[in-house]
């Protein structure tokens, strides 16, 4: 059994989304990051740097640590352990297992931190910066640039099949469409690719439920 400790974030929705497309079974484990649940010393065993998501498995063992299963957190690396496990999502060689990791660390590094930064100083902060919320506009919109360009080219960010990658974007371009909709819409003018593709994926059942994992 995978045991998935989560909220209702952007990052947090990546994994229910994965678990539900490869059929896994797993349980819910809410870690409320508004009570600071993500600070329990319990969570912090299993989720060092106090993030969500994380995951335990009861079929693998830690033979590094105490015997106890295996818990391993960073979606990324989350993602990849069960696409690789399961043997979904994720090309086993080649130029789409690399595209999807490509891409995948792209979301990781790039599109992720950028929204998250511009979601806090444009839509949570009491005192509005507009020097910070300039800068993560721009960027924010240089990235949607970027991933337009990539879903003009292919319909599926590693080409022709979708995978990991997908998983990890959808739910941020999610939120650039919804609760960032406001400072990043010329941004999102004249994208048809990316709209086409969050229809497409969105449209999918396990992204549909995923999504609703945790309902906050």
């Amino acid at each position: 059994m995978i045991h998935l400790y989560t909220w209702s974030t952007p990052n947090g929705r990546k994994i229910p989304i994965m678990l539900e497309e490869i059929g896994l079974p797993y349980e819910v484990h809410p870690i409320d990051i508004s009570q600071n649940d993500q600070f329990a010393t319990d969570f912090l065993k299993i989720a060092p740097n106090n993030k969500i998501p994380a995951i335990t498995d009861d079929r693998i063992v830690d033979t590094a640590g105490d015997g106890a299963p295996l818990a391993i957190f960073e979606s990324g690396a989350i993602l990849t352990y069960l696409a690789e496990t399961s043997g979904q999502l994720l090309a086993p060689s080649g130029a789409a297992r690399f595209k999807a990791l490509e891409w995948l660390h792209w979301q990781i590094g790039g599109l992720g931190p950028m929204l998250g930064q511009l979601g806090f100083f444009a839509v949570r902060a009491e005192e509005k910066a507009p020097l910070a919320i300039e800068r993560f506009t721009q960027e924010a919109g240089r990235l949607l640039g970027v991933i337009e360009r990539r879903l003009s080219e292919a319909p599926y960010l590693a080409g022709t099949e979708y995978s990991i990658a997908d998983i990890a974007c959808y739910p941020w371009l999610v939120a650039a469409t919804t609760i960032l909709k406001e400072p990043l819409t010329r941004s999102l003018q004249d994208k048809p690719a990316l709209h086409r593709w969050l229809a497409v994926v969105g449209a999918r059942p396990a992204v549909a439920k995923g999504m609703q994992i945790p309902s906050a």
